[in-house]
């Protein structure tokens, strides 16, 4: 989408505004990596999911602006990705040692609103959500989300777990219990996914999630673009787990599980890692193993690719104690990260 500038908002005299590009990288990644330094004990930022916000597939669903002051020195980015009917995720990255750093911050924030708005107006809502996010700790960003109009909403651990090349033989780690199976989503002969496959993995998250907390639909085309086109995305990172109905064997084994992956960059190792960006099990089947027997497949098969680390997002205030099974199975906190929520009116 085009980008909207920043007009009746107040910035500084010489400041200008402008769609961001390919040349703005560097910048932006100095930007986004200072603000996380602080929380994650890194600066380092993906330049190639950097890329693909700014220019690639991944900014097709959004609308982005940049700051500029007098000498042409990105000072402030703002988007807005229209991420599904009724949800509008924003962020606004600023150069915090700028002066007038938290009227800069509120000039992005403002933008946003107004995106937010639009894009819930072309999408046919009379109320959308705007879902921003901090670091937990982060007391700058946290009072620019405030005085924004914003208010936390959730937490949430940013887990990783070590992996070992022994872990990619059998017997190793432990196998899916009596009646679970998990496989791959099939392929056709030239790699590409089986249809029928994509559609019940998003079936089957679509259910799992019903009763999560800030659940909400959506489609399946959306679903499929939106994760395709990030550049961690690999179709070979998609796992299905089946469940058989021991009261009736020669039934033929239900979908209740799936499972989406991608691939994480190098990391101070060298070597690259996996992350689970979803994992859900049909409530029919919760108590069963079937989200743990889809956690090994990806620890194997990271272990068989001669990758470092699993890494995944975990509601900290889910009543369903799903930190507690990750701690268990090694998996530990890296660092925190906040969701804040304003519901806003097209």
């Amino acid at each position: 989408m085009t980008f909207e500038n920043l007009e009746h908002l107040p910035l500084p005299d010489g400041w200008t505004t402008s769609a961001p590009d390919l040349s703005d990288l560097p910048r932006l990644g100095e930007l986004r990596g200072a603000a996380a330094a602080p929380f994650t004990g890194s600066s380092v930022v993906n330049q190639d999911a950097l890329a693909a916000e700014v220019a690639g597939p991944v900014s097709w669903t959004r609308r982005q602006v940049v700051a500029r002051d007098p000498e042409g020195v990105v000072r402030g980015w703002a988007w807005a990705h229209d991420r599904a009917a009724g949800r509008v995720v924003v962020g606004v990255d600023v150069d915090r040692d700028v002066p007038g750093a938290d009227a800069l911050a509120a000039a992005g924030y403002a933008w946003a609103a107004r995106q937010g708005r639009e894009l819930a107006a072309q999408r046919g809502v009379r109320r959308t959500q705007l879902d921003a996010g901090a670091y937990a700790g982060d007391a700058t960003q946290q009072a620019w989300l405030a005085a924004a109009g914003y208010a936390k909403a959730r937490s949430w651990l940013q887990m990783s777990r070590p992996v070992v090349a022994e872990e990619a033989h059998r017997g190793v780690l432990p196998d899916p219990r009596p009646g679970v199976t998990v496989r791959r989503v099939a392929t056709h002969d030239d790699g590409m996914p089986v249809a029928e496959d994509l559609q019940t993995v998003h079936r089957v998250l679509e259910s799992a999630f019903e009763d999560h907390f800030n659940s909400y639909r959506e489609s399946f085309g959306e679903f499929l673009v939106r994760l395709r086109s990030d550049p961690g995305h690999r179709w070979d990172h998609w796992w299905l787990a089946f469940v058989s109905d021991p009261e009736h064997p020669d039934a033929a084994p239900e979908p209740m599980g799936a499972l989406v992956g991608a691939v994480l960059p190098s990391g101070a190792s060298g070597k690259e890692g996996s992350y689970i960006e979803y994992l859900g099990a049909d409530r029919r089947a919760r108590g069963r193993g079937v989200a743990t027997a889809l956690l090994f497949a990806v620890v194997r098969d990271a272990a068989a690719r001669g990758r470092d680390r699993v890494g995944l997002e975990v509601d900290a205030d889910s009543p369903t104690g799903a930190a507690s099974l990750y701690e268990s199975w090694g998996w530990r906190t890296r660092y925190v990260t906040e969701s804040w929520h304003q519901d806003v009116d097209v």
